[in-house]
């Protein structure tokens, strides 16, 4: 397999999860700037979208879009608990969680990360993030991870958009259950190995 991906960006979230599953994969970098391979190849001739990530197969398929990518990768390896069993309630519940983070979380920091959004309307979105993140600390109250004692792959990508709280001047501090799920997932070997191959842990 081989994973596109984009340093920091959300494909941080399936390169975790590959590392957790034990898979071997190839990592590829996309830069969302150029939309060029290190060999010069044009990104959008792999992905006519331009974003990452992007898991292609063995066989050629390929698979966009991250809450899929994750769930894909975990359902090679059921043995590793990454996501309950299909057809349970548990998944859908996963499947919430991913649905949540993409469309209240990933995506209200688009705006932040545009330069020609005024910065009065990233005050706006900067507001609704902090009431959002407030709910998911809440929701952590009493649980190592969102579905409970055990990682499942919405952690990754939960982890992967909260760091990005820093850079966009989001103070987490008084969300303490959040703070402290991040130093756990920190902690994971997996995410390290991950952070480590993007450059982004010495």
């Amino acid at each position: 397999m081989k994973l596109y991906y984009s340093t920091g960006a959300c494909s941080l979230s399936p390169h975790i999860v590959l590392r957790e599953s034990g898979l071997p994969f190839e990592l590829v970098l996309a830069s969302t700037k150029t939309h060029q391979l290190p060999d010069g190849t044009d990104f959008y001739s792999i992905n006519s979208l331009g974003y990452v990530p992007l898991l292609e197969l063995d066989d050629g398929t390929r698979l966009r879009e991250g809450p899929a990518i994750v769930q894909y990768i975990a359902d090679q390896v059921p043995a590793k608990h990454l996501a309950p069993a299909n057809g349970t309630l548990p998944r859908y519940q996963l499947q919430e969680w991913l649905t949540f983070i993409g469309t209240e979380l990933h995506k209200s920091f688009s705006p932040l990360f545009n330069p020609a959004v005024a910065e009065e309307a990233k005050g706006v979105f900067r507001d609704k993030l902090k009431a959002r993140l407030q709910w998911v600390d809440g929701q952590l109250a009493g649980k190592s991870y969102l579905m409970g004692d055990d990682f499942c792959v919405a952690d990754a990508y939960l982890y992967t958009v909260s760091r990005w709280c820093g850079v966009m001047k989001i103070d987490l501090a008084p969300m303490t259950h959040l703070v402290a799920f991040q130093h756990r997932m920190l902690a994971r070997p997996a995410v390290r190995e991950a952070l480590r191959a993007e450059g982004l842990l010495k």
